[in-house]
């Protein structure tokens, strides 16, 4: 895709400067394509610890631009142990109500496998290319590839409308408009973008809903993990299964900090905010039947915060007239797969791809249905197997607390997601947008 363009006769507006938005923009200006980002927040910024891309994001990022692909490899923290740089996640049972009184696991008496022993390894398939960083450090990484003067912040989207010549007008909550030939939205999980689209073509899609669980999140510095837990088991990324929980952790910030991720099965979420702050005495009570590992884990764990997970029903549609979403705006997923983020620059490839093909205004809207028809199957199986993962690590599936039922649903459900091949998709949605 770094082929010269001819110019283009129209101009795009970005809405939302998350990964998604600068991804974006850096792959359409390598297009010379006019765009401009539109971001509510007063300055760059995101929340959360980790960010992680295997396989074909991967590949997509230095198809965008290899210079993602360098800054991305640069920051990455890999497993501390070399023998375990394949691995995806070590799986420990950590739930003592899984155990007989000898602490042996049930179901592998035969083995003698003990509560916090590792059970097995979720390992990458051959030649899978990943790497896990901090979210604000690739943040910054991307907006050192973006020159300021395409960028508004503190615009808040608060609705569009259409100019007689079918140009887009947004509209933002101080008062201001701007006028782009068409929008595509990457404003996130609380996309407005997405909630104008579907409001009365697809109401029922147009937010994000509870996913049935909530997840504390902390840091715990990773000379004190390897205190508690041995250095194997601190500074390799390992998963504990238990009764309507799990815990994750791994190392981040080149190993500096282990990063903790421990949900919770909760049938509602009424509070407004979707980030509360943690109270020590709850968390550890949500623990109090696990093993020694983990509750050493959630005993450390500095500053932990609440977070419900929201993801978004299927939407009929990503796109309308001249208006798109991408990313989280479209299909935005809970975590338990690893892969949300690694969808998004799935999705800035195939977008860029039939972008650098579109010749006339006329172009975009053929654009965007290429993108929606080749997209949104791949895009909405990764939210449904995703909340499956998540009730799977939670014996809350078919295969119950069964450790080798898990074993293999584990392995097999991710192979079409690190084997998927994104550049004959983007073949597929180009085939789309011509006619062929």
């Amino acid at each position: 895709m770094a082929t010269p363009s001819p110019p283009k006769l129209f101009n795009l507006a970005i809405v939302g400067g998350g990964i998604s938005g600068l991804i974006l923009a850096i792959g359409l200006r390598k297009l010379d394509i006019p765009i401009t980002i539109y971001e509510s927040a007063a300055k760059f910024g995101e929340i959360g610890a980790g960010l992680g891309f295997t396989g074909p994001s991967v590949i997509a990022m230095n198809s965008i631009d290899p210079r993602m692909k360098e800054g991305l490899m640069r920051l990455a923290t890999k497993n501390g142990s070399k023998a375990k740089e394949d691995v995806w996640f070590t799986v420990r049972v950590g739930d003592l109500r899984k155990a007989g009184e000898n602490g042996v696991v049930k179901g592998k008496e035969e083995v003698g496998l003990r509560i916090g022993e590792p059970a097995f390894e979720v390992v990458l398939s051959e030649g899978t290319e990943r790497g896990a960083v901090h979210r604000a450090h690739f943040l910054n990484m991307l907006l050192e590839l973006i020159p300021d003067d395409i960028t508004r912040l503190g615009k808040r989207l608060v609705d569009l409308s259409y100019a007689e010549t079918g140009d887009v007008n947004l509209h933002f909550a101080d008062g201001t408009t701007a006028q782009h030939t068409a929008v595509i939205g990457c404003d996130g999980i609380k996309s407005k973008t997405r909630e104008i689209l579907l409001r009365e073509y697809d109401p029922d899609a147009a937010k994000a809903v509870f996913s049935g669980k909530y997840v504390y999140r902390g840091l715990i510095p990773m000379s004190q993990a390897v205190e508690m837990l041995g250095v194997e088991e601190a500074t390799n990324s390992q998963i504990y299964l238990g009764y309507h929980g799990h815990v994750l952790t791994l190392p981040i910030e080149k190993g500096k900090t282990m990063n903790v991720v421990a949900f919770k099965t909760h049938d509602s979420w009424t509070n407004p905010n979707w980030v509360v702050p943690a109270s020590k005495d709850n968390m550890i009570a949500d623990y109090a039947e696990w093993g020694p590992s983990v509750k050493r884990i959630i005993s450390a764990m500095q500053k932990p915060d609440i977070w419900a997970l929201f993801n978004h029903p299927p939407a009929r549609t990503y796109y309308k007239d001249r208006v798109c979403l991408l990313g989280d705006a479209a299909h935005a997923s809970t975590p338990h797969q690893g892969s949300g983020a690694g969808f998004c620059v799935e999705d800035c490839y195939v977008m860029c791809g039939l972008m650098k093909e579109a010749r006339s205004v006329e172009d975009l809207e053929k654009v965007f249905r290429a993108f929606d028809e080749v997209r949104r199957p791949r895009t909405q199986k990764l939210v449904e197997t995703s909340r499956e993962a998540g009730m799977l690590y939670e014996f809350e599936l078919e295969e119950g607390d069964d450790v080798d039922a898990i074993q293999r649903n584990m392995q097999a459900r991710m192979e079409w997601i690190w084997k998927a091949d994104i550049p004959a998709e983007l073949e597929r949605a180009i085939k789309i947008f011509r006619g062929d």
